[in-house]
């Protein structure tokens, strides 16, 4: 226990302390130490993808591309990505980070998306790179396991695994289950305060749903084809309505994201710190990019350049952060702060959701977090078919044995509440984060080469 929490820490606590003007400092964790300058990296040996390729990005993803045999389309692989990367963080977190931060922290969420763009241009690609044929659910995987398996083991080697890919897997596999416990947990609460329904029964009825579908062959993606593109453009239209009902409030709303975001009172008052790392982790780990799971999802795609693949994915980076968490941001930063103080979480968001739709809006947020969360826990069982399979080989008790853990995980989280099994979730990400980061950079050429011949042969139209 004691190695586990060392562990945690060093992940996910501040290893470096810069001290800031007005007596506040600027904590940096080993996370934001990799993903930040590997972001800027990315972003420079890219030629400034995100801006660049912007509009580029819009159309590989709108291809005429249909799933087959050969695998899901390039925009189904979309889905599965923005299934894990737009959930429940995306409601609470962004709370959390507003809170802790104030408005000024949105500034630095938007800031580290499109630095995280790059980064998930170029592990995406390197999915594409290094897929395989998968033999049991037909299509394509891979994922950072695979690519990390080609750099370390020679070509022509017998050697069925390498030992840092396999530390990957393992770690995404961990990771997935506590995040199963969340999602149950973070569902169960919802409902109990919008609806009184007790704990157990709307767990029950959650579990039931995910196992008909996680246990079918190939339903996942149809699932996600039909929940992800709804739950996403329902917040997207609550949202605006709620920004057009209050369109004379935009200019001070704004005005205090870009104040405080570098604000002389934030310095004076010694809250400098806290906007900058709040603003920038929640980017960070909210879009996922860096952390090796969407690339799960990437290595899926069957696709015509594997620089297409990367180019779909950093457009997710964009939908999750720039759209969804920005959704979450307005909703706050346009309800009076009277309504809001001293609340947090779940709390603080359904009362201002209840300011700006009455009763509706705390129904509206709870019924939303539930297509969140389930559609998280069936694109995190997505990823992990992959994963199992690099670990275990390629047979369906394995694959079978792990849905029954993370439902059973599912269950337990929707009945309580384990905070170890919490922080093993993180622990699992940031390893994952570690691991996938320790490929990119050798491997990076080969996503750059990807991307100029993609650019000098496939030119935008």
């Amino acid at each position: 226990m004691v190695l586990f929490q060392a562990l945690y820490n060093l992940l996910w606590g501040d290893l470096v302390t810069i001290p800031l003007p007005g007596g506040s400092s600027l904590g940096l964790s080993l996370l934001v130490l990799i993903l930040v300058p590997a972001g800027l990296y990315f972003t420079v040996r890219t030629r400034f993808l995100p801006f660049r390729l912007f509009p580029e990005m819009f159309r590989v993803t709108m291809e005429k591309n249909t799933s087959s045999r050969e695998g899901i389309s390039g925009l189904q692989a979309l889905i599965v990505s923005t299934a894990c990367r737009v959930g429940m963080g995306n409601l609470v977190g962004v709370v959390a980070a507003i809170s802790a931060g104030g408005a000024g922290a949105v500034f630095w969420m938007w800031l580290m998306a499109l630095i995280g763009s790059s980064t998930a241009f170029v592990e995406a690609t390197l999915a594409q790179i290094y897929k395989e044929k998968d033999p049991l659910y037909g299509g394509w995987r891979g994922g950072p396991a695979y690519y990390l398996h080609h750099l370390f083991v020679p070509k022509g080697s017998r050697r069925r695994r390498s030992v840092l890919a396999a530390l990957f897997a393992l770690s995404g596999l961990v990771c997935w289950c506590g995040i199963s416990q969340v999602i149950g947990n973070t569902i169960s609460a919802s409902f109990e305060n919008a609806f009184h329904l007790p704990p157990l029964w709307s767990t029950v009825v959650l579990v039931a749903i995910a196992a008909v579908v996680v246990l079918r062959k190939n339903a996942t993606v149809r699932v996600l084809d039909v929940v992800v593109p709804v739950m996403a453009a329902c917040y997207f239209f609550i949202t605006l309505f709620i920004i057009v009902k209050n369109a004379g409030q935009l200019p001070a709303v704004f005005g205090r994201i870009f104040s405080e975001a570098f604000g002389l009172r934030q310095v004076a008052g010694g809250g400098l710190g806290a906007v900058i790392t709040n603003g920038a982790k929640r980017g960070l780990f909210s879009n996922e990019a860096g952390s090796g799971s969407a690339p799960c999802a990437a290595a899926a795609a069957h696709i015509s350049h594997p620089a297409k693949a990367g180019l779909v994915q950093a457009l997710g980076v964009f939908i999750d952060t720039i759209v969804i968490c920005s959704c979450s941001a307005m909703i706050m930063l346009l309800t009076p702060s009277t309504l809001t103080d001293g609340l947090e979480g779940m709390d603080l968001l359904q009362t201002a959701m209840q300011y700006h739709l009455g009763e509706f809006g705390a129904v509206f947020i709870a019924v939303i977090l539930w297509l969140f969360s389930f559609s998280t826990f069936l694109g995190v069982l997505f990823y992990a078919r992959s994963n199992v399979a690099y670990l275990f080989g390629d047979n369906w008790l394995s694959q079978t044995l792990y849905k029954v853990v993370a439902l059973a995980m599912l269950f337990v989280g929707g009945l309580a509440a384990y905070q170890f099994v919490w922080d093993l979730g993180d622990v699992g990400i940031g390893l994952m984060t570690v691991f996938n980061m320790i490929a990119l950079v050798p491997l990076a050429p080969k996503a750059l080469a990807a991307l100029k011949d993609y650019e000098k042969n496939v030119p935008p139209k």
